[in-house]
């Protein structure tokens, strides 16, 4: 195999991987990646904010707002008004969210994440700079994470 067939070949095998994984997260969780994500962030503390969330996951407050909009319909996360500042709505954690979190497979952003960390500082670098290039190469790189992501309909477990 050439190069080029052989980085298309990884580039299908990781596309196929998140396919696989975000397939078995939401048969098992009844969540699709980002809103498990989104749970996990507001489970971090117990409670945050829509503004919070946006700002930590690099995407739109209406996108939150939308994550945020299925999982409180499946009973993982209520809206609040804040105590301190009646103009603040809260975001926070249910019991049946700690138990989804809890229940939840390793979603195959964890594991990519903590074997990126166990690589060398060059390595890391090399690879972050391969990713870019790859998203430059497919006309992604002005693309927000935000307009990419699925906000799948959330079923009960």
């Amino acid at each position: 195999m050439d190069r080029i067939d052989s980085s298309l070949v990884a580039l299908r095998r990781i596309l196929r991987a998140t396919e696989m994984a975000g397939r078995e997260l939401a048969q098992s969780a009844g969540l699709t990646s980002v809103q498990l994500r989104v749970l996990q962030v507001v489970g971090e503390t117990g409670q945050t904010t829509a503004k919070a969330i946006s700002t930590r996951m690099h995407v739109s407050q209406a996108t939150v707002t939308s994550l945020v909009d299925k999982l409180v319909s499946g009973g993982m996360v209520v809206r609040e008004k804040s105590q301190i500042d009646r103009r603040q709505t809260n975001i926070v954690i249910t019991d049946q969210g700690r138990q989804t979190l809890e229940d939840a497979p390793d979603p195959l952003q964890q594991r990519y994440v903590r074997r990126f960390k166990d690589m060398e500082d060059w390595e890391q670098a090399m690879l972050v700079a391969a990713l870019e290039r790859v998203a430059t190469m497919l006309d992604a790189e002005d693309l927000q994470a935000g307009a990419v992501l699925t906000t799948g309909e959330l079923s009960k477990p």
